[in-house]
């Protein structure tokens, strides 16, 4: 009997014990940040484009708003692909 309590006791010293990690759960780490896209936002509201490519996500293009906020842009639109060329060139 004195085994098993002392089994008990130092189980429960690791779970008390044990340090802590602060990182994502694979399933949260492999999550695209775009899930739905927007087609018609204004380029005069847009602050700042973020665009990110990871292996398991398709291209994503991040746009800042003036108000903070941040939505996803279809990276398909017509004056992103222009803009994108544009940028390529220089």
């Amino acid at each position: 009997m004195d085994v098993k309590l002392f089994a008990l006791a130092a189980a429960l010293a690791m779970v008390i014990y044990a340090p802590q990690t602060h990182a994502k759960p694979i399933s949260l780490v492999e999550r695209c940040s775009c899930r739905s896209t927007v087609n018609n936002i204004p380029k005069g509201y847009i602050r700042e484009l973020k665009f990110i490519h990871t292996p398991n996500c398709p291209f994503q293009v991040i746009a800042k708003l003036k108000t903070n906020k941040e939505v996803c842009v279809n990276p398909e639109v017509r004056w992103l692909k222009q803009y994108l060329k544009n940028a390529l060139n220089k």
